[in-house]
């Protein structure tokens, strides 16, 4: 049975006569015979009862009829949602995210996909940086947004591009010693107790690396509590725990409320501010094939990407990684 079977069918049936129904679909009156035929054959039914020159439908047309009408009623359907789909009316789009990336700076890239396509679905999922990593590998995600490091095993599968930047900020809360001060030396972070993410965190992974950069090993910090959201991190430091290096975006409110304040780390000998900037990464899968909608995401995601940043795999990425902070602070 198919498709133009039945459609030749229903013809016939709302008009009762071959000959008007091939003019109708604009085929030949035997087309349409043969068409009847076939299926009458097919099924060991009659179709219709021919009576002279008029036809009448038989309860096993009736039959066919109802449930043909159906089938076409749902393939008009599925045509035009591949139509819509096509043209970015309707579809789905999964995204994974790095907890603060997720909370913070993606919500406007969503805001302004959705102004553009609303029919389209989003799902995104929170995780922190390892997960998301994991998970744009395995094929969960369309893309994932992540500010941390790839573990290597990952590298042969994942693409990424620089997106956009998202700075640290060393905070404290009202009641520490570093609360009326503006900026501090490298030394100086021994000297204090420390809120950390835990590990696998982009934040967390970034932090490492700039200490290591300042000479400073994380195991000589003082380290008193390691949790699993900068919300919570945030939360504990400004009711007077410790020092913490928490994403910019997340603080902005509380820094401007002055229940957190931030400090500089210079360097006393050259007085140049150290910085951590940590990048926000887009990463897709390099194999796995692209829809529509994932392109048209991708797209504004990549609008907000300075000039210099290129796609990359991430195998050459980490060598790129300095070169890529420096366009991103110039």
């Amino acid at each position: 049975m198919t498709l133009e079977q039945l459609r030749i069918f229903l013809a016939v049936a709302e008009l009762m006569h071959f000959t008007r129904a091939a003019e109708t679909l604009y085929i030949t009156q035997p087309a349409v015979s043969a068409a009847i035929q076939s299926l009458e054959a097919e099924y060991g039914v009659r179709l219709f009862h021919r009576i002279g020159r008029h036809i009448e439908i038989t309860d096993a047309g009736k039959l066919l009829q109802m449930e043909a009408q159906k089938v076409l009623d749902q393939v008009s359907l599925t045509e035009r949602g591949l139509k819509e789909l096509n043209n970015l009316q309707r579809g789905e789009l999964k995204l994974g995210s790095s907890l603060t990336i997720g909370n913070y700076w993606l919500p406007e890239k969503i805001s302004q996909f959705k102004r553009q396509y609303p029919g389209i679905h989003i799902d995104c999922t929170l995780g922190n940086a390892e997960e998301i990593c994991e998970g744009t590998a395995t094929g969960l995600f369309d893309f994932g947004l992540v500010t941390g490091d790839v573990k290597p095993s990952l590298k042969n599968y994942l693409e990424q591009e620089v997106v956009g930047s998202d700075p640290l900020q060393i905070v404290v809360g009202t009641s520490h010693p570093w609360f009326k001060r503006t900026e501090i030396c490298p030394a100086e972070l021994l000297a204090t107790s420390w809120v950390m993410r835990e590990p696998g965190s982009g934040a967390q992974q970034m932090f490492e690396q700039a200490l290591q950069n300042w000479g400073i090993e994380l195991t000589q910090l003082d380290i008193v509590l390691v949790l699993s959201s900068s919300e919570m991190v945030k939360a504990v430091v400004e009711s007077g725990v410790g020092a913490a290096a928490i994403p910019e975006l997340m603080v902005k409110k509380e820094i401007q409320l002055s229940t957190l304040h931030a400090v500089r780390v210079v360097d006393r000998n050259s007085g140049t501010e150290l910085d951590i900037v940590q990048p926000v990464w887009k990463l897709k899968h390099k194999q796995r094939f692209q829809t529509r909608v994932a392109i048209a995401f991708e797209q504004i995601l990549s609008a907000v990407q300075s000039p210099e940043s290129k796609s990359m795999p991430l195998s050459e990425a980490k060598g790129q990684n300095s070169k890529v902070l420096e366009s991103e602070l110039n």
